[in-house]
């Protein structure tokens, strides 16, 4: 059997086992929760029932939300949302510390898979890469979603780590647009636009800290006392919390923000306890879940923000030995889709994992 019929197989058994769910979408209007509903469309999860919970701004109002129809927003409540079995909240980190536990908690509440940050490092709040720490779900009311950048990182980094055991990590990020919302990806539009029109000869910024038309700007969310930004820390905390690593495991990341529209961008340098084989690495690349092995320099085949675009893998390319560690290292590049890999797909993986083991 090939490995799309035996995922098929697999998904189609899988429904079978799957209890049919009510779920709920906080911020369904904003770029990742209009994601979380497209990915719901696709998905194996046995969805009786859609709600999406809206402000009073959105109340009221309908949205299009493909094969569940046209669905009317609700004004958030607390009791409302508690009748659905999950709730993904696609909203800021205050609003999640505000409300998540008050959905998830006690006899009746719901499962809440939250895209925040705002319980991410919480000890008894599993933070889930359902490939990598699925199994960490089963009996939880509440799982944070990782950050985008360590999402599609990880996906790549996590069956090198099994084949080789990384030692250290060292990473540089080129991410998108997109990693700021829709207010994000449209500054950067309107920017591009009112450049080459020729009506600013440097764009305007409100969402990012300096213009990003025509310019990379190595600073993405605010910097801390030890020199790096927390987007850069969040690499390291996450990194080490997924993959069962020790609190001083080493991992470093300098993240820049790049004018692409869509799709976060990754060198990755591992340093490993076990020599490296390139070959052996592609092989376990290209049976992994979640992972497009795009590696063909002699025909200009690797990977790039514009065919990774909208795709459920991430691609991993430019593999190679790092001639810094020798035969104990290697570097490669990743890209993945911020908005369905780094975001609202994980999340959508994250209740299909729970299903599957009952805690659904």
């Amino acid at each position: 059997m090939s490995r799309a019929a035996a995922a098929k197989a697999n998904a189609n058994s899988s429904l079978l086992t799957m209890n049919a769910v009510t779920v709920g979408v906080v911020g369904a209007t904003g770029a990742v929760g209009k994601e979380i509903v497209d990915c719901l469309n696709k998905s194996s999860l046995d969805v009786s029932k859609l709600r999406i919970f809206g402000s009073e701004r959105s109340a009221g109002t309908t949205r299009n939300a493909g094969k569940f129809g046209d669905i009317t927003v609700e004004l958030f409540d607390v009791a409302s949302a508690r009748e659905c079995d999950v709730v993904f909240l696609a909203v800021s980190g205050d609003f999640a510390l505000e409300h998540a536990r008050a959905i998830s908690e006690g006899e009746g509440g719901a499962v809440v898979i939250d895209n925040s940050s705002a319980f991410r490092y919480d000890v008894d709040v599993p933070l889930v890469v359902p490939e990598i720490n699925g199994e960490c779900t089963k009996g939880a009311k509440l799982i944070a979603n990782p950050n985008c950048t360590t999402a599609v990182g990880l996906m790549a980094l996590w069956p090198l780590h099994q084949l080789f055991k990384v030692k250290r990590v060292i990473m540089s990020t080129y991410q998108a647009a997109s990693g700021a919302g829709q207010p994000g990806m449209d500054e950067l539009q309107e920017g591009t636009r009112a450049v080459l029109s020729g009506e600013r000869k440097v764009a305007e910024n409100k969402v990012f800290a300096h213009p990003l038309p025509f310019n990379v700007i190595p600073h993405i969310d605010k910097f801390q006392d030890n020199g790096y930004t927390k987007e850069e820390m969040k690499v390291t905390w996450e990194t080490r919390k997924i993959c069962g690593l020790a609190d001083d495991f080493p991992v470093s990341c300098t993240a820049v923000r790049i004018p692409t529209y869509r799709a976060h961008s990754e060198t990755i340098v591992v340093e490993t306890e076990l020599p490296v084989d390139v070959e052996a690495a592609r092989k376990a690349l290209e049976k992994a879940p979640g992972v497009k092995l795009v590696d063909d320099v002699k025909n200009n085949v690797y990977p790039m923000p514009l065919t990774a675009t909208g795709q459920y893998d991430v691609e991993v390319g430019r593999l190679r030995k790092s001639l810094v560690f020798g035969d104990y290292g290697l570097e490669f590049f990743v890209v993945g889709d911020q908005l369905l890999r780094g975001a609202a797909l994980n999340a959508v993986l994250v209740a299909e994992e729970m299903a599957k083991n009952g805690s659904l």
